[in-house]
C-alpha cells in the first residue's frame, strides 16, 4: 500500500487539504445512490448526501475540491487516462475504482462517468454514480491494477 499523501486546495474555499494516510481497513457501502458532478476540469460541484457519509467529508469540504481527492494512491494513473480519454469524448466510461475516505479507510466502487452535455454539444462536466462492486470481477481487477501499478514503479 503507497504513504503518498496528496495536498489539496478548495478552489472555492481556497482552503488546503491533506489526504489521509491510507490504512488497512476496508469499509463497504449500504448501496445507496452515490452521485457526484463535477466541472470539466474534475472539480466536484455536486456531492451526494450518502457520498458524503461514505467518504467521512462534509458538503463544504468537497464542493469545490478535486475529485481525485477520493483518489487511493493505489489506483494506476492507466485507469484513469483511460477514463478522461472516453468521456472527453463524450463516451460512458466504466470501471473499479478504489476510493480512499477522509479517515484512511477504503472502499471499492463500480463506477459509471459520463458527460453533461449542452443542447449545443459542449460539454459542460461529468456526472459518476456508483454501485456496488461484483466480488468475482473485482478479483480480478485487483490482480491487474496490481501489475499496472508495478509498471509503474519500474
Amino acid at each position: 500500500m503507497s504513504n503518498v499523501r496528496r495536498i489539496y486546495i478548495n478552489t472555492r474555499t481556497k482552503q488546503q487539504y491533506t489526504q489521509a494516510k491510507p490504512t488497512s481497513i476496508e469499509v463497504h457501502y449500504d448501496k445507496s445512490g452515490m452521485i457526484t458532478q463535477t466541472d470539466i476540469y474534475g472539480i466536484i460541484t455536486y456531492a451526494s448526501p450518502s457520498f458524503r457519509a461514505q467518504n467521512g467529508f462534509s458538503k463544504e469540504e468537497l464542493i469545490g475540491m478535486p475529485h481525485s481527492i477520493v483518489r487511493h494512491p493505489d489506483m494506476p494513473d492507466t485507469v484513469f487516462q483511460s477514463m478522461w480519454e472516453s468521456i472527453t469524448q463524450k463516451e460512458t466510461w466504466h470501471g473499479y475504482i478504489k476510493n480512499l475516505c477522509k479517515d484512511g479507510s477504503f472502499y471499492w466502487a463500480l463506477v459509471y462517468v459520463q458527460a453533461s452535455i449542452a443542447d449545443n454539444g459542449e460539454i459542460l462536466g461529468y456526472v459518476s454514480s456508483r454501485e456496488v462492486v461484483r466480488a468475482h470481477e473485482l478479483e480480478e481487477k485487483k490482480q491487474m491494477y496490481a501489475l499496472l501499478s508495478k509498471k509503474r514503479n519500474i
